[in-house]
């Protein structure tokens, strides 16, 4: 990969997507705050939403927590991963929640491409979220298994590039000599960032304490009534 090209992909465009990202939702929060929402479709259908939801949910959530202490913890982790069997025990960990969050999203995907009722409400940017956490997923399974103990290199590598955006000092050098996957699945991560404002995870910005604030909401139940005569 070219300087150029590197540029581009590891520092123009993560800038992009994460200004896009804080903008367009600062503008959603504030002009349409009802379609901050993760709309959901239980009532349509709760079975395969339960199997595919709860994987998923607490698979992204577990790796997300452990990526964000290698972010801050950066000695922690490195210090963990000195001694062989807890660097195998955090490894095997984090392969078996990046399974368990792919069969999650295997069965949501299912979901809406197989039940009419969920499939007449999915729009296609509903499917371009599944397709890029896919994306996103599988990456992460492919390095643990191809190009193990990820926990022990990214600490001197991927954790230095992130705070070097973070810094405004970026040193994309550091990702180019690194395989293919690696790359696409740092700039699958920035792809989630910038179409994040436009799709329902937008919901995951809210707290329980703006709606006791937000305006009324008037609910209307429909009865059935019965012809007369």
């Amino acid at each position: 990969m070219s300087d150029t090209v590197a540029m581009i992909v590891f520092v123009a465009f993560p800038y992009a997507a994460l200004t896009l990202a804080i903008v367009v939702t600062v503008l959603r929060w504030k002009l349409a705050p009802f379609t901050v929402s993760s709309i959901s479709s239980q009532l349509l259908e709760s079975r395969k939403l339960f199997w595919g939801s709860i994987p998923f949910h607490w698979g992204i959530v577990l790796i997300l927590l452990g990526h964000l202490a290698t972010l801050f913890f950066p000695a922690t982790v490195a210090w963990w991963n000195g001694v062989p069997i807890r660097l195998y025990a955090l490894e095997i960990t984090g392969l078996a929640l990046a399974l368990w969050a792919a069969a999650g999203l295997l069965v949501l995907l299912y979901r809406r491409l197989t039940t009419a009722r969920i499939r007449a409400v999915t729009t296609p940017m509903d499917l371009v979220v599944l397709i890029v956490l896919a994306v996103q997923i599988a990456s992460g399974i492919w390095m643990a298994v191809g190009y193990r103990f990820g926990s022990f290199w990214s600490v001197g590598v991927v954790v230095p590039y992130v705070w070097s955006l973070l810094k405004l000092s970026p040193r994309p050098e550091l990702l180019q000599p690194f395989p293919f996957i690696l790359q696409l699945h740092v700039v699958s991560f920035f792809v989630l960032v910038a179409i994040f404002p436009f799709t329902r995870l937008v919901h995951l910005i809210t707290l329980p304490l703006p709606y006791l604030a937000r305006p009324w909401q008037r609910v209307v139940r429909m009865r059935h009534i019965e012809p007369v005569g």
